[in-house]
């Protein structure tokens, strides 16, 4: 019976999550509210249904009455979290963007479905811990639209984002530890904080604040060089992936602030250069770039976290093994940088597919908030912050698709990491701010217009 259940339940998750993914993209084509009210709350509805057939198949997967209580323990905490997440984010902000509320969720019910199947075994520890770090930044995520709303002069500060980055980034590169070759984290005994993570929204806004105050040749360059810094600060701290994101991003929001395509073009080239020379430099960047190139010669060492990543991923097919029916442990690190393998191994590719489909959705929302500022300051925080986002979901698919070289981020709101998934949260306040502050100016405006008769429905 229970493997009738686990086959059934894997169909109709896939079902669930392509109807998901395409109210994900109807939402966009709508315009009347109430619609896309609707559209929400189907989405809603289809994303824990996704979560109890997970959680269901799970708890029939074992027999320990101690296990299956905390299994559901921990499920019934999710459900209210996520009931209470959805639900005060649209009383405490009337104008929140719903899609994005919702998206963030399921990426965040992905993630855990998948963290509770990869440690059944170890009691769940991840899985809990992940769970309630992610209750905390949500909790703290809801402040960040209200400190928006009435500090509207952070472009201000452009020199105090500039020197926490770096004097974070450099401390990381003093003290930090080392973890597979990089120092990325600060340690205070059994916890840990990946600083750059949160420095890549300082980041955004330091170059910002920036090019909304000139874009003259004299500024691009002091912009440029304090940029260049932090990249620096992460080469020599072997952060060649967070160094990545934080170049083209620095890079895109030049070209967006400017138009100059001398400045892409030579960002371009110097980026390239970069790269040639960090293969020449760094160890661990051959190795990586070797197993990108021809995993299969040296499949024993180099290649096997690459292939182990493939053979999950074909082996999964279309339609997935089914949850706990897979091998999804034998890919080291599978919860953090790979977890996109261990879904599409268990979970099937097209639901894998979806789940890059709900970025996508996260990103356009990010770009359409972006487009919609009138500001140039929010306005390029808005497409700093997409952009960043977006660069790297497409490093760390790309990377377990061996479509490029693997960096070594993670998915965000999907894979284990306290630091991702609180920065991620922040950066989805920061957007829903945004958002919310261009939804109350047109209300006052057309506020304003109605007595004199201009926009009377």
């Amino acid at each position: 019976m229970t493997n009738l259940i686990v086959e059934i339940s894997k169909y109709v998750m896939i079902l669930l999550m392509a109807v998901y993914t395409y109210a994900n993209f109807r939402y966009f084509s709508v315009r009347d509210e109430d619609r896309k009210r609707g559209i929400c709350r189907r989405q809603n509805a289809a994303m824990l249904a996704i979560h109890f057939l997970a959680y269901l198949v799970m708890y029939l997967s074992r027999e320990d009455p101690d296990l299956r209580s905390r299994l559901a323990a921990f499920y019934c905490a999710q459900v209210v979290f996520f009931l209470c997440y959805t639900i005060f984010s649209h009383m405490i902000y009337r104008n929140i963007s719903r899609i994005l509320v919702n998206n963030s969720c399921m990426l965040l019910c992905a993630g855990l479905i998948m963290l509770t199947r990869l440690s059944l075994d170890a009691g769940m520890e991840r899985a809990i811990r992940q769970f309630a770090i992610a209750a905390a930044a949500a909790a703290g995520a809801w402040l960040v639209p209200w400190v928006m709303e009435r500090f509207w002069q952070l472009y201000r500060f452009q020199w105090v984002y500039a020197g926490a980055g770096l004097g974070i980034l450099f401390l990381v590169f003093l003290v930090g530890s080392e973890s597979f070759g990089a120092q990325l984290s600060l340690s205070f005994g059994e916890f840990s904080l990946q600083p750059s993570e949160f420095v890549k929204i300082s980041f955004v806004f330091f170059a910002a604040s920036m090019f909304y105050q000139g874009v003259n040749f004299k500024r691009v360059a002091a912009a440029t060089a304090i940029a260049a810094a932090h990249v620096i600060i992460l080469v020599l701290s072997k952060d060649l992936g967070s160094a990545l994101i934080f170049f083209a991003t620095y890079l895109l929001m030049l070209f967006a602030a400017t138009g100059n395509w001398l400045y892409l073009g030579s960002g371009l080239g110097l980026g390239a250069g970069a790269s040639a020379a960090a293969y020449g430099l760094f160890g661990h960047v051959r190795r990586r770039v070797e197993a990108w190139r021809n995993p299969w010669a040296d499949i024993d060492n180099t290649g096997y976290q690459i292939t182990q990543s493939l053979f999950a991923i074909g082996t999964g097919g279309w339609f997935g093994m089914g949850l706990c029916q897979g091998m999804p442990w034998r890919i080291p690190v599978v919860e953090k940088d790979f977890i996109f393998s261990a879904i599409s191994e268990e979970m099937g590719g097209i639901f894998a597919l979806c789940l890059l489909l709900i970025c996508l959705g996260c990103f356009i929302q990010c770009m359409m908030t972006a487009a919609r500022m009138q500001a140039a300051f929010y306005k390029l925080i808005a497409f700093g912050l997409g952009v960043e986002y977006m660069i790297q979901v497409f490093l760390n698919v790309g990377g377990v698709t061996k479509f490029i070289p693997s960096t070594g981020v993670t998915l965000p709101l999907v894979s284990y990491g306290g630091s991702s998934l609180a920065a991620t949260f922040l950066v989805f306040g920061i957007i829903q701010g945004l958002h919310i502050i261009k939804e109350n100016d047109e209300e006052e405006l057309k506020e304003e217009r109605r007595p004199n008769g201009k926009e009377r429905a």
